[in-house]
């Protein structure tokens, strides 16, 4: 007996070592800070630098330009580890020719939307996009239109924002939801790329989240001529009552920008709300939202160039975007529609 007993507290203390010496799992939570600062004006300037550069001949919808500009793109995401999504055969979702065609306007050749893809977890087959089209308006009596705001600014955001994604999952953090990187083509003559996929989707749109939409965040307007510390949003409580409300939380949290909703407004004269590419998803009754700098003096002209824009509030307004796509991707339930879009 007194061998047994002697026996089974050894057995007893080992285990008790065992455990106090074994890594205990806890539930880590992220350090969203961490990620949102990752976005960074120099990095948002050096991708820019490249976007929107002469050699790219303003980017018009199907030109070589535009193509151009779409392989850096591609090749940012490679060097980050992101793919395009599996079940699509490549990084471009063809835009047709004849899908473009409009009356009197010019004849655009084909040209493509391009996608980028991390994929989440428990919830992977619910979709946030975040969007911003790519083409601007080429050249002109042989001056090049760069488009660094417009909306090169966007579009390098896009590739900040994934980054920041991609290093929360490199830590174990992937996001609950899925999250769609989409650059679209023709907005400029149209919003052909986003009308091309919401007609065309390569998830079903009752599983779209929301979309996040990012054209010309990279300047000031004429009234804010004493601060950059502003974002136009647009949309953002047509639908759904939520995604206004996580948004303006989002701020308050993270950024503390002043939220402008002049555009917002019902009876808006420039009507801005129907001229992104948002629209095209809440047309859909997908919850959407659309980040604005506003008009300024270069809006289509060719010096609407990287040299002009303020870095810093690009950058700002990337994170907010980014804070805002992080929870849409990871909080318990997919935001709820609950108005009618007017």
């Amino acid at each position: 007996m007194k061998k047994n007993k002697i026996l089974l507290t050894s057995i007893f203390s080992f285990a008790l070592f065992t455990i106090s010496c074994s890594p205990i799992k806890v539930n880590r939570q992220a350090d969203v800070n961490k990620y949102l600062e990752s976005i960074t004006a120099d990095e948002l300037k050096t991708h820019l630098y490249i976007v929107a550069s002469d050699e790219n001949e303003g980017r018009d919808t199907g030109s070589d330009g535009q193509k151009k500009a779409g392989k850096y793109l591609i090749e940012q995401y490679q060097k980050n580890g992101i793919n395009h999504p599996a079940t699509a055969d490549s990084w471009y979702q063809k835009v047709p020719a004849e899908f473009m065609a409009r009356g009197f306007a010019p004849k655009l050749p084909d040209s493509e939307n391009i996608w980028a893809f991390i994929e989440g977890t428990d919830k992977k087959d619910e979709i946030v996009v975040v969007s911003a089209h790519y083409d601007h308006v080429g050249m002109k009596n042989g001056e090049v239109y760069n488009g660094a705001d417009d909306d090169g600014s966007g579009t390098v955001a896009l590739l900040e924002i994934a980054q920041a994604f991609k290093q929360a999952e490199k830590d174990g953090f992937k996001p609950k939801r899925s999250i769609l990187f989409l650059h679209v083509t023709g907005e400029e003559h149209g919003l052909h790329g986003s009308r091309y996929y919401s007609q065309n989707p390569l998830f079903p749109l009752d599983k779209t989240v929301a979309d996040i939409n990012i054209d010309m965040i990279g300047r000031r307007d004429t009234l804010h001529t004493n601060t950059n510390n502003y974002v136009y949003v647009i949309g953002s409580d047509r639908l759904s009552s939520e995604l206004h409300t996580i948004n303006e939380e989002m701020n308050k949290k993270y950024t503390k920008m002043d939220l402008d909703y002049k555009y917002n407004d019902r009876n808006d004269p420039e009507r801005i709300y129907y001229r992104s590419d948002h629209y095209n998803f809440a047309k859909h009754g997908i919850p959407a939202i659309f980040f604005f700098n506003g008009i300024h003096a270069d809006y289509h002209m060719p010096t609407d160039t990287p040299d002009k824009i303020e870095y810093d509030a690009l950058a700002k307004r990337a994170q907010l975007a980014f804070a805002l796509a992080w929870e849409l991707a990871n909080r318990p339930e997919k935001i709820k529609v609950d108005r009618d879009g007017k």
